[in-house]
């Protein structure tokens, strides 16, 4: 699961942003449907891969500077890679990264044989697994992420380097796609966006963990709009590389199969934007047996930030997550937007049958 770096207030000096080159790869004709994988594999027959556009295997890590994969997940990546003979149109991306899973992506990546050697060794596991490209998920270029992880200035310019030697590697037909904290620190700090963005397929937004484990407040950790207390969204983010001029046909939003608890919550405002205590997550799959009426749970909805919520005042619980209409509504948004699609974490924390993924294909389809 990945967890937002820190918010940080700036400046976006929108006018000395340089324009982007649009000689970049050719844009997805319709917005593409994106599931991040983190399993075993022993359910993938039972999910409804036939709506997905890409499907995405994690995590991968650092060994030296080259990418590896543990030999049990080879299989399971092989596996993904053979639902493509039912699934044509499907394609299987490796990611690398994630949180707590890239404490010397910093330094590898400082290094030009470091890059070399990262970009040949993702080259050969593409050929062996016959996946159809990378996603980076380096948390975070240039920002604060997990404890020990080491970050510095000069990632910014050390990740676009990192993109060319990629795509020089793996040729342009592979894809190569890249995750971004939601928060502004993480868009403008990271990345130099005029000069990425014409190496790279899309940008994924975690626009999901705005309000995470670290956090002393309760919060929607998933919404889609910016409110009074909190400008953290999906939308704010649009609007950040919308500032830096980065394609809108490349940007994917995010969105949470997952819920986030907090205990200790006051009461006031059934316990939104109040001061609490970071307690568990759980699937949204377990949602419908776990956060009901009859368990004294009262669900409620912004309307604003088109985010669902409850509070449980017995016990003093707060819970903040996506929903089937939620996450329909941020699908609208990417086709209203002109947005390059949706992502979401993750496939193994859905309904078999009826669940967000359904939601999100039957909004991001509809006639």
């Amino acid at each position: 699961m990945h967890l937002r770096c820190a918010t940080l207030t700036f400046v976006l000096l929108v006018n000395s942003v340089i324009g982007l080159a649009q000689t970049s790869l050719p844009a997805t004709l319709t917005p593409a449907l994106i599931g991040y994988y983190s399993g075993d594999g022993h359910d993938l027959e039972s999910r409804r891969i036939d709506q997905l556009t890409h499907l995405i295997w994690c995590f991968g890590h650092l060994e030296g500077d080259s990418m590896v994969v543990p030999p049990s997940q080879e299989k399971v990546i092989r596996k993904m890679v053979g639902l493509k003979r039912q699934h044509p149109s499907l394609k299987v991306l490796l990611s690398l990264g994630g949180w707590g899973n890239c404490p010397t992506c910093s330094e590898v990546f400082s290094r030009e044989e470091g890059r070399k050697r990262f970009a040949e060794s993702a080259r050969k596991l593409l050929k062996r697994t016959w996946a159809d490209g990378i996603d980076l998920d380096w948390e975070y270029p240039a920002v604060q992420g997990p404890q020990g992880h080491l970050f510095a200035p000069e990632d910014r310019r050390n990740f676009t380097l990192l993109v060319q030697e990629l795509r020089r590697s793996l040729g342009p037909k592979a894809e190569v796609s890249f995750a971004v904290g939601g928060t502004e620190a993480c868009i403008v700090k990271g990345f130099e966006w005029d000069s990425v963005m014409v190496q790279v397929d899309r940008v994924h937004i975690m626009s999901y963990d705005l309000v995470h484990g670290f956090s002393r407040h309760t919060g929607h950790h998933t919404a889609l709009f910016p409110v009074k207390e909190q400008s953290l969204s999906a939308a704010r983010a649009v609007q950040v590389l919308d500032s830096l001029q980065v394609p809108r046909s490349k940007v994917v939003i995010g969105a949470a199969f997952y819920a986030r608890f907090w205990k200790q919550v006051p009461a006031k405002d059934n316990g939104l934007f109040q001061p609490g205590v970071f307690s568990h997550t759980r699937t949204t799959s377990a949602l419908d047996t776990v956060v009901t009426e009859a368990k004294g749970w009262r669900v409620l909805r912004d309307e604003k930030a088109q985010a669902p919520y409850a509070y449980r005042s017995a016990t003093k619980e707060f819970v903040t997550y996506d929903d089937a209409e939620s996450v329909a509504a941020k699908a609208r948004y990417v086709r209203s937007e002109g947005l390059g699609g949706i992502m979401f974490w993750q496939l193994a924390d859905d309904k078999r049958k009826n669940g967000l993924l359904q939601a999100i294909h039957d909004a991001l389809r509809a006639p």
